[in-house]
């Protein structure tokens, strides 16, 4: 800390006290002319953005903190900052332009104490305490911005796992889930999550898993199979695993897994047959074939 810093964070604090709404307009002037956010921004949302994180600011700067931790010292400016970021991570806009946008805040924070009737040595004073807030908040900020473009690729990735593992209303009490490229842990995990789920809400009594569009069983998606069927299993439900090719049936014996105790057919309309007779319904194998 310089001997004149509390000197100029004071004159900051008052002019911003005095300037908020001025400073908040110049900021957003500067983002809109410069297109500093995304698509899924309007005027209206970046001027709620600028009132409340300048406020902020304000509050912040008038805390007994030292200046490099005003940003994340203080709840309500910590806050704003990374809304600011998550917000525009959310909207499409990229980290150049969040980085540019805090940097903008700058900018306007400058113009706003040029205007204030000071001496040369009193304005660098105030430059170098406004270099040192706003620093913090674009570190803050873009810590924030890949925490929340991290949480939004983990959320699509669940969402694409979930709409590529569809639990089917097969029949009544028969449940399907019809499985199409490698099943990996996670996606297992989604398997399983799903189907007892469904289960549960459907009160089914047989669940089918078909692997006709697995291209490949190994002994890691075969031991993912046999937890999946185990967890049906606790939930009250039988399971049968349909799908079963030559070509895995062959893998299988080779790799010396052991499913002498798991319900298996060789095409979904043989599982939907068992599954029926599983549940004591009439076993028409006409319609089923028709059906499958």
């Amino acid at each position: 800390m310089t001997a004149n810093e509390p000197t100029a964070r004071a004159r900051l604090t008052r002019v911003l006290a005095q300037r908020q709404a001025e400073t908040a307009d110049h900021w957003v002037q500067l983002q809109r002319e410069r297109q500093l956010y995304g698509p899924g921004m309007d005027e209206d949302a970046l001027r709620e953005e600028a009132d409340g994180l300048v406020a902020a600011l304000s509050d912040g700067l008038a805390a007994e903190l030292p200046i490099e931790r005003v940003v994340v010292g203080h709840p309500p400016l910590r806050e704003a900052v990374r809304e600011l970021s998550l917000r525009r991570a959310r909207a499409g806009t990229s980290p150049t332009e969040t980085s540019l946008a805090v940097l903008a805040l700058k900018e306007a924070l400058l113009e706003t104490v040029e205007q204030e009737d000071l001496g040369t040595r009193a304005l660098l004073e105030l430059a170098l305490v406004i270099n040192r807030l706003l620093d913090a908040a674009g570190a803050l900020s873009f810590e924030t911005y890949v925490e929340g473009r991290e949480e939004i690729i983990q959320r699509q990735s669940r969402q694409l796992l979930e709409l590529s593992t569809p639990v089917v209303h097969l029949w009544q009490k028969v449940l399907a889930v019809p499985l199409i490229g490698n099943l990996d842990t996670a996606r297992s995990q989604v398997v399983m999550e799903n189907l007892l789920e469904a289960i549960q809400s459907r009160e089914a009594s047989v669940a089918i898993i078909d692997i006709t569009g697995v291209p490949t069983v190994d002994t890691s998606v075969a031991q993912h199979l046999m937890q999946t069927v185990k967890a049906v299993r606790l939930m009250g439900a039988d399971c049968v695993i349909s799908g079963v090719r030559p070509g895995i049936a062959q893998t299988i014996v080779q790799l010396g897994i052991d499913l002498s105790d798991i319900l298996t057919r060789a095409t979904l309309a043989d599982a939907l047959a068992t599954a029926m007779n599983l549940t004591g319904e009439r076993n028409d194998e006409a319609e089923v074939r028709r059906l499958s």
